[in-house]
Formats: C-alpha cells, sequence, structure tokens
C-alpha cells in the first residue's frame, strides 16, 4: 500500500490513527508540486492566500482552536501529518498551537517580512506556509508552534506519540 492511499484512507474512514514509523521518516516524504493553477482547484481562496501566498488567518477564526480529541493535525493540502494532538496547547493566541511537531515534517526559514527577525515554518511535502515559530511555548521544549488553522485538517484518532519525544 502506497503511503498516500494509506493517509487518504484514514481520512475517509476516520479509523484510529497510528502511523507507520516508515512514514515519519524524513526521507520518505516526496515532495508534491503543483502549479498556482492546480493548487487553486484543490484549496479553498482562504486556504490558497494563507498556505500559497504566506497570509495570515484572523486569530480566533479557527474551529480547530477548540479541537481537543485525540488524534492528528495533518497539512490541509497534502495530508502529511505535523501534529499529534498531544502536543497542542491552548496558547491565548487565537491559532492553533503546538510546542513540537514529527521531525522532518516541517521546513524553518528566516521571515524578515514585518521589519523584525522571526522564524516561519512550511509543509516539508507540498511547500504550504502553515505559521511561524516562537520561543515562548510550555515545557519540554519551550517552542510554539502558532499555525493557521486554516492549513490544518485533523484526523481523530490515537496516535503513537509521546510529547516532547522529538526535543
Amino acid at each position: 500500500m502506497r503511503r498516500r492511499d494509506f493517509v487518504l484512507g484514514l481520512l475517509g474512514t476516520g479509523s484510529a490513527l497510528l502511523l507507520p514509523r516508515a512514514l515519519l521518516a524524513k526521507d520518505t516524504i516526496t515532495p508534491l508540486v503543483l502549479d498556482d493553477e492546480a493548487w487553486r482547484k484543490r484549496l479553498t481562496p482562504t486556504q490558497f492566500q494563507v498556505l500559497r501566498e504566506e497570509g495570515t488567518e484572523r486569530p480566533f477564526s479557527s474551529a480547530l482552536n477548540e479541537e481537543h480529541r485525540n488524534g492528528m493535525f495533518i497539512c490541509v493540502a497534502c495530508a502529511l501529518p505535523l501534529f499529534p494532538s498531544t502536543y497542542k496547547f491552548d496558547s491565548g493566541t487565537g491559532w492553533p498551537s503546538f510546542f513540537d511537531v514529527l521531525p522532518g515534517h516541517v521546513v524553518r526559514r528566516a521571515d524578515t517580512s514585518l521589519g523584525m527577525m522571526r522564524t516561519e515554518y512550511h509543509c516539508a511535502r507540498c511547500g504550504g506556509h502553515h505559521g511561524h515559530l516562537f520561543d515562548d511555548g510550555p515545557d519540554p521544549t519551550g517552542l510554539r508552534y502558532c499555525n493557521n488553522g486554516v492549513a490544518l485538517a485533523f484526523v481523530p484518532g490515537k496516535t503513537s506519540h509521546r510529547p516532547g519525544a522529538n526535543s
């Protein structure tokens, strides 16, 4: 079974989410490259603006702020798993926040667009912009991945990850 079929099958079935180790290894992530026209067909206008044009959704606008079930937060554009629900915390910022990410599933880069130095992160598979990384998060990492909710989908189920396992 191909990895993509496995992940997409989980989205359709709602079954327990137990990710095989091979899916989580950085070297198994195959890039997904599409042109703007294909992305516009695949995404809503708001998702396109955030993921492809590095926009930001309004704070407190995402239903995922109130998502507290067990499961996995995945990239809405390509279904790459990013954050087990055990990594989520309420930062009070208005965006879904996580203190860790699955290893190798995001790519970080410097962002000076607002005249200050920040670190932004993108999905390692499709390159979609998800948010910014800050150093004001809780233990065990002290990090806060501040994610646009519109860039995520949630798959309920069990996860096989412990908080802070990637630190």
